[in-house]
């Protein structure tokens, strides 16, 4: 097993163990001060929305893969293509010297009958010998070029053979999470039910001109939609995929999980935090939310609690702050 496969086995696994260890240990609602029962259900939601941005990840990865594995076949095959046409004019210049096309140049000199004749069989053994370099020099190179695609293909193949076994064992452990969050949900009362529902500030809100604007614009816009684990719009979104599409919206391509859109654009701190940028929440970097000004974001939260206007220090500890655009 390649070290790459060992970790992502080992991540599995222990993903797997917090979801155990996580159904095992919740007491039932019964049990539980409606406060508690509130708390367990956003501890839930917290690990579901983990799983499902690992789960989104490997699906990118695996794409990302198989994209690799096509476009090393792709090289190999137009290398190998390129080295029979230089293997076939190797063997046409080798063939004429057998035949007695190359000659040396003392018979030059003995058959030429003059001088001119001689200068001309003279630049033709030139071109002759240039032109047989010139194609063993571009076989080697096809050659050496298509045996490096291979080994390139055959890598790639490897990982897109381990990301598809750890697509499915993390969509596994995700769907396990997302049941018992759901399952937890239903075991709120109906008032805790109907605070966690509520819309929020849908009142208008100015934005800025430019593509954080018209980004922040779209993000405002799905106010009230619900937020579903992994959906991608266009009437249900979860956390990552509200700000994807809100930049898109603007005609900017950002990635699709929170663990690559913490790296987009550039870090800016909390002090400086402008409208439209986006904030990474938490030490894992599993969710995110779009500044509306200084002090408040727009975020799809979870499951049960629709796309809203938020504080932004209430919504978890901040990991890091990326302007997108500007």
């Amino acid at each position: 097993m390649s070290g790459r496969r060992a970790a992502r086995t080992a991540r599995t696994a222990a993903l797997a163990a917090v979801v155990a260890a996580t159904v095992v240990s919740t007491p039932s609602a019964h049990a539980q001060p409606a406060a508690d029962a509130l708390k367990a259900y956003t501890e839930l939601t917290h690990h579901a929305e983990e799983l499902t941005q690992d789960h989104l990840k490997a699906q990118v990865d695996l794409a990302a893969a198989n994209t690799r594995l096509g476009t090393a076949t792709e090289t190999e095959k137009q290398a190998l293509t390129a080295s029979e046409q230089f293997r076939g004019q190797v063997d046409l210049l080798t063939e004429a010297s057998f035949q007695g096309a190359r000659f040396s140049d003392i018979s030059a000199l003995l058959t030429s009958t003059s001088q001119q004749d001689f200068l001309e069989r003279m630049q033709a053994l030139n071109v002759l010998a240039a032109e047989n370099n010139e194609a063993v020099a571009r076989l080697d190179a096809t050659l050496t070029a298509a045996a490096k695609a291979r080994a390139g293909a055959a890598s790639a193949a490897e990982a897109a053979t381990e990301l598809v076994a750890d697509v499915a064992a993390r969509k596994t452990a995700m769907d396990q999470q997302v049941a018992t969050a759901r399952a937890k949900y239903q075991s709120l009362s109906r008032p805790q039910q109907a605070t966690l529902a509520a819309k929020g500030d849908t009142s208008a809100v100015p934005v800025p001109a430019g593509a954080a604007g018209t980004a922040l614009n779209f993000a405002l816009a799905q106010r009230g939609e619900p937020y579903v684990f992994g959906a991608n719009g266009p009437d249900q979104w979860d956390c990552s995929s509200l700000v994807q599409a809100a930049y898109r919206a603007a005609n900017v391509s950002i990635p699709r999980v929170t663990y690559d859109q913490a790296k987009v654009g550039r870090a800016v701190t909390r002090a400086t935090i402008a409208p439209g940028d986006l904030i990474i929440y938490y030490a894992g970097q599993s969710h995110v939310a779009m500044a509306v000004d200084s002090v408040r974001a727009v975020h799809a939260s979870t499951e049960g609690i629709p796309v809203k206007i938020a504080d932004i220090d209430s919504i978890g500890p901040i990991s890091v702050i990326r302007r997108v655009v500007g």
